[in-house]
């Protein structure tokens, strides 16, 4: 009787912390309704046309997000990011556009973004921090510079609208990912003979709260 008293405290005693570390692991893989963060990471982009050198551009983005997780396994996350990109002009645009520029090589453009994506979150498998997003971007021009331009006038629209597709790994602190945003608008502000798009890479890295 005693060996067996002393068996089941043995038994209870082990399996305590057993269930503490169960208890831990759901309160980690919980998805609680309200969440908010900030990142920041590298923006690969290009614009597309037959006046841009192919290739991508390496620049930065940063800014905050609000996480509305309205079940397991849905949920909206709007953001506010400072978004900068840039592109180069090929020898085409002097030839399509020859009344833009000033003589010499540099054509360069670099464009900041005030960008709002409206993303919905959708969590892959039983774990609630895997997510994929997919969702409109809105980007409203702060600021655009373009090296050896000649008229006083803009060349890019001030608004963009763009698709965003990406994943999102999210930690009980950390949240990282990468996302691929494609432009909607034609941006070219100086006439419709030809189409410029936005197109990036976005990789980040955070803290959520």
């Amino acid at each position: 009787m005693v060996l067996k008293s002393i068996f089941s405290v043995a038994l209870l005693l082990t399996g305590m912390p057993i269930f503490a570390q169960q208890k831990k692991f759901e309160q980690f893989d919980s998805e609680r309704f309200f969440r908010f963060g900030a990142k920041g990471g590298v923006n690969v982009n290009k614009i597309t046309g037959q006046s841009y050198k192919a290739g991508f551009n390496y620049n930065y983005q940063v800014g905050g997000f609000l996480q509305f997780n309205f079940s397991n396994r849905f949920g909206l996350q709007p953001e506010v990011n400072f978004v900068q990109s840039s592109s180069e002009f090929s020898n085409d645009a002097t030839v399509i556009y020859d009344d833009l520029f000033r003589g010499g090589g540099q054509k360069n453009a670099k464009l900041n973004y005030l960008e709002i994506p409206l993303l919905l979150n959708v969590n892959v498998g039983v774990s609630k921090h895997v997510k994929l997003q997919f969702g409109p971007a809105y980007g409203a021009m702060l600021k655009q510079t373009v090296d050896s331009l000649q008229t006083a006038g803009n060349i890019y629209k001030n608004s963009d609208w763009s698709a965003i597709g990406g994943l999102w790994i999210q930690l009980p602190l950390i949240n990282l990912g990468a996302r691929y945003k494609y432009g909607l608008t034609n941006i070219n502000a100086v006439d419709d003979r030809q189409t410029w798009r936005n197109q990036s890479i976005q990789i980040f890295l955070g803290i959520t709260f």
